[in-house]
């Protein structure tokens, strides 16, 4: 039959890849012309305010501070954590001698190959431990960041500066949302273990889901009001965007 063969696979498996790709580059582009209407930019600007105020009062504030920073950290150590124990889990499927294919042969749309099946799993052990790998750094960063915001202010040998340390924690809160959208990335290939077909729905239905978390509803008006704000946005937005 040709639904056996691998036709439905190129198709609907490289649509569904580039329909998400396609958003998250409309995405980025957003995220540079306009930042006020995506969450990423208004965090991107909260997060620098709040490090200037947290620098500026340190000693009242210090504690907030650290909080804060381990609650980002333990998030990210979560994510990290359910990233290795999938890959650690897909490894074990590999190295199994039991064929996991033979149940799905007369229930799943798509080539069955012995090939095919390998180049699924080996597929989201690669986009897991890419994931793995944003959350690490992501950590690394947010742990210099955790020492860097209780540097006293007002030396003269001192040259750690707010705009350093908000450079610093922009760099891990990126490595933290691109962990984030790997491992989203993941749940469309995790179900092309049960055919093609359900790799492109997923992916469409993502698209409308990602959407609606990512851009700010009703945030600006058409008067301009927002011009002032936009401003210093946009200059907030180039140093994150100088991070890459």
């Amino acid at each position: 039959m040709e639904w056996r063969k691998c036709y439905l696979d190129l198709m609907l498996v490289p649509s569904g890849v580039l329909i998400v790709t396609a958003y998250h580059v409309w995405l980025w582009h957003k995220v540079r012309t306009r930042p006020l209407d995506t969450i990423i930019g208004l965090n991107a600007s909260g997060r620098r305010y709040w490090v200037s105020s947290i620098m500026k009062d340190n000693d009242k504030k210090n504690i907030l501070a650290v909080q804060t920073l381990r609650n980002t950290i333990m998030g990210s150590t979560l994510m990290a954590t359910t990233s290795i124990l999938l890959c650690s889990g897909i490894a074990a499927v590999l190295s199994s001698t039991y064929s996991i294919k033979k149940p799905l042969n007369d229930a799943v749309y798509g080539a069955h190959g012995e090939f095919i099946m390998a180049l699924k799993y080996v597929t989201l052990l690669l986009v897991f431990l890419i994931s793995f790998l944003c959350h690490c750094l992501s950590i690394r960063f947010t742990n210099q960041v955790n020492f860097l915001i209780n540097v006293p202010q007002g030396h003269q040998q001192v040259c750690i500066t707010p705009d350093y340390v908000s450079g610093l924690l922009e760099k891990g809160v990126i490595l933290n949302t691109a962990g984030n959208r790997v491992f989203y990335g993941a749940l469309p290939l995790l179900l092309w273990i049960f055919g093609p077909v359900l790799v492109f729905l997923c992916s469409v239905t993502l698209v409308p889901v990602l959407y609606n978390l990512d851009l700010v509803i009703g945030n600006g008006n058409d008067d301009g009001t927002t011009t002032g704000k936009k401003g210093k946005v946009d200059e907030i937005d180039v140093q994150i965007m100088e991070t890459f």
